[in-house]
């Protein structure tokens, strides 16, 4: 989700980079989600839509983009438009889209390793020892085999940072009803997430899962 105007940023973060010679942020982000196996993007636009636009449809990857015309009111309107549109269509004509992982464009220590371990969803997480419990979640383990269709349609799941809840989240498409119905403000889903059983994903040891508001805070993230 890339639509909104940054106004503490100075201007919208996706077209912000951390040095002159670097990507911009919504560059960084296309570029971290297909190397971490998203077999496709939608890119959800509002401020400055056109500018981005261009900058995502340059890249020449495997980019859709999605306008939400209601973006000032906040990330849930940015889900919704962005959910509302995967509904209606398949990827590359192979039929419906069975799950979203859904991320920011401010997350600039996010890595492909972080978007891999949510898809994949190894190792397991110990919430009754999380400094952060989160009370439904729910433990997970291992899984040797790829999931059915009907299975990741199912799925309900986040990355936790040191038992914090953050993004990405990886939400399948049985969830996408309720989830657009619920998604208000700039809540996005978390009262989703806070009324429904999930899966918590450790990803504390690859990266902090902060968003950046402030060219200051852009500049101190690792």
């Amino acid at each position: 989700m890339a639509a909104g105007a940054g106004r503490r940023m100075g201007g919208p973060k996706a077209l912000v980079r951390r040095h002159p010679d670097e990507p911009t942020l919504v560059e960084r982000a296309v570029s971290l989600l297909h190397a971490g196996g998203c077999s496709g993007i939608t890119v959800v636009v509002g401020a400055a839509a056109e500018e981005v636009t261009a900058i995502v449809t340059a890249l020449g990857r495997d980019v859709d983009v999605v306008t939400c015309p209601d973006w000032d009111e906040g990330m849930g309107a940015s889900l919704r438009a962005g959910l509302t549109a995967l509904t209606r269509s398949t990827h590359e004509g192979e039929g419906c889209v069975d799950a979203v992982l859904v991320t920011l464009v401010d997350l600039p220590d996010l890595t492909p390793e972080v978007v891999a371990r949510v898809l994949d969803a190894p190792g397991h997480v110990d919430n009754d020892h999380s400094p952060h419990p989160d009370e439904h979640a729910v433990e997970l383990h291992n899984t040797t085999t790829a999931p059915t269709n009907q299975e990741l349609r199912a799925t309900l799941r986040r990355a936790a940072y040191d038992g914090v809840p953050g993004h990405p989240a990886l939400i399948g498409r049985d969830h996408w009803e309720q989830v657009i119905a619920s998604a208000t403000g700039d809540h996005g889903a978390r009262h989703y997430f806070r009324t429904t059983p999930h899966e918590l994903v450790e990803c504390g040891d690859l990266a902090t899962g902060r968003d950046v508001d402030t060219r200051e805070e852009l500049d101190t993230s690792r």
